[in-house]
């Protein structure tokens, strides 16, 4: 058997690299990151979803409380009132149980456009109750259910607390798949992983926006970016010790960081990026790639009491999580003010 030199293997990849440009060469930035990663909707606006045709779709109570003001979604907002009233019980249950019916409504129109899963957010007042967190996920799911949906096309969002994530490692175990969201820190990711979550979301964004306003700096390139950073690092984590925990980058401020992390698992885009993507025909250079998951990352294996020493050292993170969970909860109740009239 005669065995191909060095020289050979060399050649193929260069023609395989050619290949790659020259298929590119007529593939907008948009469909050229499509053909390495799954791209998600951060968006509740149905239109932008049929325009951009993404896999999947996020949603959470900022996003749905944007679209609460769309006129379509009108019907949707009278129908969660009622169902609210229906339920029963003290004006503040009437109106947690309006949202969860309002959540799935709009994720059960969004299912109609994308052909994969849509994320429904936990109640963010709960990312320290563990057993609220496990009973409010499986509400969403039936409700879900009992409407028609299956729950292989929903993602449970929770906060990357400890308390979430043990509660994602219970759903995991009754195949309701999690999103753990908020995720600013290498701690959170870890924990993450070995929860078996299916897919935890790394806020891009908010951790440049610390980082600028703890510097002093007007801006960071891509490539130095640390929210870029710190997704590549868990995405080469992750590989090197055979999670199957999906990486999908969230939070995203502008298209060179997106740009740099062509390859993840999964990066959820506004539709404004989208746009910026859609209008680039420059070539798209693959960043991240499972058979090259970079130098070697240590193995850390995390209780509760190092999972909480390690984020409360990481200053970025603390912050971060705080004020994400503050404002998700923030939104909640202007949206539940809304629902119960």
């Amino acid at each position: 058997m005669i065995i191909p030199n060095r020289k050979f293997w060399y050649s193929l990849r260069a023609n395989s690299e050619l290949n790659n440009r020259t298929r590119h060469r007529n593939m907008n930035k948009l469909e050229q990151l499509k053909s390495m990663t799954q791209v998600v909707a951060d968006t509740g606006d149905l239109d932008a979803m049929v325009q951009y045709q993404p896999q999947d779709a996020t949603t959470n109570p900022s996003l749905l409380l944007k679209a609460a003001d769309l006129p379509r979604y009108q019907p949707l907002l009278d129908e969660a009132q009622r169902w609210g009233r229906e339920q029963g019980g003290s004006p503040a249950s009437r109106a947690a149980a309006a949202c969860d019916y309002l959540a799935v409504s709009i994720g059960l129109e969004i299912q109609k456009i994308v052909p994969g899963r849509v994320s429904t957010e936990v109640d963010a007042r709960l990312s320290f109750d563990r057993e609220a967190t496990v009973a409010r996920a499986r509400r969403l799911i039936d409700l879900y259910e009992s409407r028609g949906s299956n729950r292989n096309r929903v993602l449970i969002k929770i906060a990357s607390t400890w308390e979430g994530i043990q509660a994602a490692r219970e759903l995991e175990q009754d195949n309701i798949n999690c999103n753990l969201t908020l995720l600013f820190s290498f701690a959170q990711a870890v924990a993450c992983a070995d929860s078996g979550a299916y897919l935890v979301s790394p806020f891009v964004g908010r951790i440049l926006d610390w980082h600028l306003a703890a510097s002093g700096q007007s801006s960071i390139p891509p490539e130095q970016d640390p929210g870029v950073l710190s997704v590549a690092r868990i995405y080469n984590y992750y590989k090197q010790h055979g999670y199957k925990t999906v990486v999908m980058g969230a939070s995203f401020r502008n298209t060179g960081e997106i740009e740099q992390l062509a390859g993840c698992d999964r990066l959820t885009i506004s539709p404004q990026l989208m746009q910026e993507l859609a209008e680039d025909d420059s070539l798209l250079t693959r960043r991240l790639d499972p058979d090259q998951a970079g130098d070697s990352i240590e193995k850390l294996n995390l209780d509760e009491k190092s999972f909480r020493w390690m984020l409360n050292e990481d200053a970025m993170a603390t912050e971060k999580l705080a004020e994400g969970i503050r404002l998700f909860t923030r939104d909640q109740e202007k949206l539940e003010s809304r629902l119960v009239a």
